[in-house]
């Protein structure tokens, strides 16, 4: 048997993240090749992985990341199975390193294929799988490139924002998280009215319409009435449109107009489940 020193089971533990009796048992298996050992952890996940797969992976962690020039950002969720090991530190940090790789690429499939020291991120969700015992996925993934980019992560990780600015003015990088912290809280389902699918409106008429009705409206006037209504949802449910959550006397569009001639032209909002 070749013998394994505690140098070589620590140098597997820090490159894969695995416990240590499980480093040295690859090692043993791989008869001390470092390479093999990491192909049995990986292996090992794998194996885990199938036996998980119908499991439901609603806890994790939701990272947004920024560009150093604030022109680009991500937001992922790396989802897990549970709270416990969502909250974990070692978690949270693979998280971060998956967000900073998601930086670079424009595509979920891309950011999957792209390189983790060495692998694939897909395969070293699988080997992570393998060494925290829990399924692991990328459940989220949306980009943002505007002239002016903020974020938001919401305590606990549990939500992650980004905003879009059309200028990168003075002021810009405290508005935009203000605006990032608004939709986190707000949960917008669109930028502004124009982003509203109209299969969403349309229920929006119809459920308006039924309450009208049961409260004895005429059918005449259920359209008009319906369409004031609507403007409501707009207000309530489109980001432009809210009240802003510092200063209820300014919509965020307003809120966002005392930068200047500055605009929202996106964003995007994660969060588990």
């Amino acid at each position: 048997m070749v013998k394994i020193t505690a140098a070589e089971v620590n140098k597997l533990r820090k490159a894969t993240g695995a416990g240590m009796m499980d480093c040295k048992k690859a090692l043993v298996e791989a008869e001390g090749d470092f390479d093999k050992a990491i192909e049995f952890l990986r292996k090992k996940g794998q194996k885990v992985a199938a036996n998980r797969a119908d499991r439901e992976s609603t806890e994790g962690a939701a990272i947004a990341k920024v560009n150093d020039a604030n022109t680009m950002g991500v937001s992922i969720v790396l989802g897990c199975e549970t709270d416990f090991v969502g909250k974990n530190e070692a978690f949270v940090n693979l998280a971060h390193k998956f967000a900073e790789i998601a930086l670079n690429q424009s595509s979920k499939e891309e950011f999957l294929a792209a390189d983790f020291d060495g692998m694939t991120v897909a395969d070293k969700l699988i080997e992570q799988t393998g060494v925290i015992g829990e399924k692991l996925e990328i459940k989220a993934f949306d980009k943002i490139d505007a002239p002016f980019v903020g974020s938001y992560i919401h305590a606990g990780n549990k939500i992650a924002t980004l905003v879009g600015l059309s200028a990168a003015v003075d002021g810009a990088d405290v508005v935009a998280k203000d605006v990032a912290m608004q939709a986190a809280a707000m949960a917008p389902i669109a930028l502004d009215e124009n982003g509203v699918d109209q299969v969403t409106i349309e229920k929006e008429i119809e459920i308006a319409k039924d309450q009208l009705r049961q409260e004895g409206k005429p059918e005449a006037m259920l359209d008009n009435i319906a369409k004031g209504k609507l403007k409501r949802f707009f207000k309530d449910n489109t980001l432009v449109n809210q009240a802003f959550i510092k200063d209820s006397k300014l919509s965020v569009a307003q809120y966002v107009k005392t930068l200047g001639d500055v605009i929202i032209v996106d964003f995007k909002r994660v969060a588990l489940g």
